[in-house]
């Protein structure tokens, strides 16, 4: 899809004017150059709704201010720290993170997103919202609430769009100059299309819709992290037996929280590490 001049710069000057007018720049994170400190709101943003990342950012920060507080701290005490943002792994791949960048960096956060993405953790987006919001670097990305600003205005019409002629379109619509305030622009207006209704993100090929946590197995695992902040250390069988849930399904996850290193198991006794 080619659009042209006038197009664009209609599309431009609205998104402008919607942020100067409703943009939220008194996010905390937006108050900041500093990578280490962007990449926890990153990763805290992931599948969580602001409002709930607004005090639990600033918590995570007080208790690991720099990258090498976060790199030496337990396992344990990060997940404590992470209690109610819900999707663990990603307290541990942002700790893992850390670890990688204090060996392999020697603690300082590239700039060239090829070497962000060696990060675990960081993928194709989560490189360039840094490298974008850190260091005010031109790139070409999408989150949820760009694709939809992106589909409300050149997609309405299309059944099935592939991220692919969103990233087009973004390209073609990037101003000269102020990359950092443009992607929160976008952010920001596609947050307020889905608050009106006009969130359209059923369309891209890559929708995946995300599961009920009620019953699902992401809430028993969630169940047995929360249990371990909270006990330090526990009895294998406490654990199953206690949380409530259906023992072999509760037993599964333990399984697979073991694999993944989330948790650990000595003597018959579960923790965090």
């Amino acid at each position: 899809m080619k659009g042209n001049k006038k197009t664009i710069s209609s599309f431009q000057k609205t998104i402008w004017d919607f942020f100067e007018k409703e943009g939220r720049q008194t996010l905390t994170w937006r108050k900041t150059k500093n990578p280490y400190r962007i990449w926890v709101s990153e990763i805290m943003l992931q599948q969580t709704q602001v409002s709930r990342v607004v005090e639990k950012y600033k918590s995570f920060l007080k208790k690991f201010p720099t990258i090498q507080s976060l790199a030496e701290s337990s396992q344990a005490n990060v997940l404590k720290e992470w209690v109610g943002l819900g999707y663990n792994r990603r307290a541990l791949f942002l700790k893992k993170g850390a670890e990688f960048v204090v060996k392999e960096f020697q603690g300082k956060i590239p700039k060239d997103v090829s070497l962000l993405e060696k990060i675990p953790g960081i993928g194709h987006y989560t490189a360039r919202a840094i490298a974008t919001f850190a260091y005010n670097q031109k790139h070409v990305f999408v989150e949820t609430n760009i694709r939809t600003v992106y589909f409300n205005h050149f997609f309405k019409n299309t059944e099935i769009v592939s991220d692919r002629e969103i990233l087009d379109m973004v390209e073609q619509t990037l101003p000269e100059e102020n990359f950092r305030e443009w992607y929160w622009a976008l952010m920001d207006y596609g947050s307020y299309l889905k608050k009106q209704g006009k969130g359209m993100n059923t369309r891209s090929r890559h929708y995946v819709k995300q599961s009920r946590f009620e019953g699902s197995d992401r809430q028993i695992r969630s169940a047995v992290v929360r249990y371990l902040t909270q006990k330090g250390e526990a009895d294998v069988d406490d654990v199953v037996r206690g949380l409530g849930f259906d023992i072999d399904r509760t037993e599964e996850q333990i399984q697979k929280l073991l694999d993944e290193e989330m948790v650990f198991l000595e003597d018959g006794v579960l923790s965090l590490g």
